[in-house]
């Protein structure tokens, strides 16, 4: 029996759009002057030294300011770079320069579940702050209450096993029963290795025969293992 439930966000409660055209874009223009205005903040500086050093040294900020642009454009999921990300759209959210998008459908049985006594956590490469707040400022409203908890890449590489056996121990349940959610077959492919069920959301496009993973247009289609 499933009793708790993982789900990513982008492509998954939120729409790729969101994500891609309007909070990826507003970190990158913003990225400079806040680490020129907040260079200084302890957690600040942290994320720079770590991303110098996964950098492999000998930068100054300015440089490491262009790395981390560098590895945004290349979408890599560095911590130090999804921690900035976080403060930078932190600001944005306050600002009320966007809202964080959540489809109609997954609010209405995230609801459901939580109703039902299910647990939900979200496992997402963006950090856990930003998880937190593009759930706290959305259409309908604050609904961080509706989440046990969060998991960013600090428990571990997306597409990696140990991740989602770690998630497991944290939650304190055994793995088959836990039902993860993503449109990433190879995410899906990882923790089902670790014994996770799995239901892979395809919102567009073509549903995938070859695809080895349960499948839902929307959350309104997803059926809970037995």
């Amino acid at each position: 029996m499933i009793k708790a439930i993982v789900t990513d966000i982008e492509g998954t409660t939120s729409s790729l759009s969101f994500v891609k055209d309007v909070l990826f874009p507003y970190a990158r223009a913003h990225l400079a002057d806040f680490v020129r205005d907040h260079g200084d903040d302890p957690d600040v500086r942290r994320c720079l030294d770590q991303a110098r050093e996964a950098a492999g040294g000998g930068f100054d900020d300015a440089q490491v300011v262009e790395q981390l642009v560098r590895w945004m454009d290349e979408d890599r999921k560095v911590t130090p770079l999804k921690t900035l990300q976080g403060m930078i759209w932190e600001a944005g959210y306050r600002q009320g320069d966007f809202r964080g998008h959540v489809y109609d459908d997954a609010v209405q049985k995230l609801k459901q579940w939580k109703s039902d006594g299910l647990l939900l956590y979200v496992f997402s490469s963006g950090s856990v702050q930003a998880q937190k707040l593009l759930f706290a400022h959305t259409d309908h409203g604050d609904l961080t209450s509706l989440f046990n908890g969060y998991f960013d890449t600090n428990i571990g590489a997306k597409r990696e096993a140990g991740a989602y056996q770690a998630i497991a121990k944290s939650i304190g349940l055994e793995a088959g029963a836990i039902l993860f959610l993503s449109d990433v077959i190879e995410e899906l492919d990882a923790a089902a290795q670790a014994g996770l069920h799995t239901t892979c959301l395809v919102r567009e496009g073509d549903l995938g025969p070859e695809v080895r993973h349960p499948q839902a247009r929307d959350f309104g289609a997803i059926e809970l293992p037995a």
